[in-house]
């Protein structure tokens, strides 16, 4: 644990709404290991680590979203705890999520220590860096707490995306899914089969003082992987429309979440090419305009505020549970893979559950997902509430890897195999939580 000093003082307006916003490098050096590949360098544009502080409205709220492939267990606690201390809150008050690019580090503090306690090395999931890079979200919050920027109208806006996402898990005759289009699909052949179910629309939730914008978060789902395995930490092609964006409103922050992309990439209109990258951060960037030129803004006062949570308690795959006795059987990438699964089960029977959280700003609702959801969670959100603004962040605590519906694991394919964490039945009890969390 990092410990840092007193929050400082923000000179906010009682009766209004504030926002501080926070934006940090988190490129690690070179040297230090991404999730598969030891970092060989870095280009002009590097990691983010970009959030905002909601006061107005009990203890602050913080969302935060990370351009690293996954924060998982302790890793999501110490986060938690920093980004809460220094924004003077507490830490259910706060959700981290990562837009989950793959040329990038992995953070779980508890898989750290299970590997060093079984006399293995921690590869990917040393947290050297990490507990780096939460010194300097610590002092960036605390710095954006005497920053304040008062809200007085929240914009919501939806546009679609045109050919990027894709429906990853293709179905065969017999109903399983024995194809599968990864994020560089380089078979025209599968390239070809239709969409799929995907969710086509980005949306747009951005803070106004009056006309002038000061943050924009937005929401989209895709596997956000062009190409990767370079050794080159880079925030690929959703880093790039953030960007875009940015230089397009500059006096306002950027933030991307990604959606319950666990089964979308953009396999269908990606072969792998390097050219790619910039086609579908121009398609998506073009998208997120679109959206912004759909916002409509609403007034927001403190009282349409509120934050809640529902405790999940995960069943976990006995893949996960019988990795223990596996630790020194399996090679870095598939430890890289599954060793938080591993420690989520040890975390849940000590009675620690990952918290589902949903975020209400007026007549919008912001959902936050653990793992890699499947689509049909997001889609599933939309429908409970078809009379509000619904948003949905996936990728918040990571451990839990692929959740999908029950189905899929009849299906089979990838995401339902052992790269899932949890079992069927995962399906009804987040569903559940998502419905009692949106009923408001």
């Amino acid at each position: 644990m990092v410990a840092f000093g007193q929050p400082l003082s923000a000179q906010e307006d009682p009766g209004s709404v504030n926002i501080h916003v926070f934006d940090v490098d988190a490129t690690p050096p070179v040297g230090s290991y991404l999730t598969y590949d030891r970092m060989t360098h870095t280009w002009d544009m590097g990691l983010r680590a970009k959030g905002i502080v909601i006061c107005g409205s009990g203890d602050p709220i913080v969302l935060c979203s990370v351009d690293w492939i996954g924060i998982a267990n302790e890793g999501q606690d110490e986060f938690k705890r920093v980004l809460a201390e220094a924004a003077g809150t507490v830490p259910d008050r706060v959700a981290v999520h990562t837009v989950h690019q793959h040329d990038a580090p992995t953070c779980d503090f508890g898989a750290e220590a299970l590997l060093l306690s079984k006399g293995m090395d921690p590869i990917n999931f040393d947290g050297s860096f990490a507990r780096a890079l939460l010194v300097d979200l610590d002092s960036a919050v605390r710095h954006a707490m005497t920053q304040p920027k008062r809200v007085t109208h929240i914009g919501l806006g939806t546009s679609q995306v045109e050919k990027v996402a894709s429906n990853r898990r293709i179905l065969d005759r017999d109903g399983k899914a024995t194809i599968g289009r990864t994020s560089a699909t380089r078979d025209p052949k599968i390239r070809a089969y239709p969409e799929g179910l995907i969710d086509p629309d980005v949306s747009l939730i951005s803070f106004w003082e009056d006309d002038k914008p000061v943050a924009v978060l937005s929401y989209y789902a895709v596997h956000p992987q062009s190409y990767y395995r370079t050794g080159n930490a880079n925030p690929d092609f959703p880093g790039i429309a953030r960007f875009l964006r940015q230089m397009k409103v500059p006096e306002a922050l950027h933030i991307h979440f990604n959606g319950a992309g666990g089964d979308i990439t953009a396999g269908k209109y990606n072969d792998g090419s390097p050219e790619k990258r910039w086609v579908l951060a121009s398609r998506l960037a073009a998208g997120m305009e679109g959206a912004w030129e759909n916002t409509s803004k609403y007034p927001l006062a403190p009282s349409d505020i509120d934050w809640a949570t529902e405790p999940l308690h995960l069943p976990i795959s006995q893949d996960a549970i019988q990795l223990e006795q596996e630790l020194a059987d399996h090679n870095p990438i598939y430890l890289a893979n599954n060793v938080y699964k591993l420690v989520l089960h040890k975390r849940q029977s000590k009675g620690k559950f990952i918290a589902l959280s949903c975020l209400k700003l007026g007549r919008a609702r912001i959902l936050h997902l653990p793992g890699e959801p499947l689509i049909a969670f997001q889609l599933a959100a939309k429908k409970m509430r078809k009379d509000l603004f619904v948003a949905v962040a996936g990728y918040g605590d990571y451990a839990p890897g692929y959740i999908c519906p029950a189905a899929a694991y009849e299906e089979g394919g990838y995401e339902a195999g052992p790269a899932s964490g949890v079992t069927a039945e995962a399906e009804g009890i987040v569903l559940a939580a998502m419905k009692k969390l949106l009923a408001d």
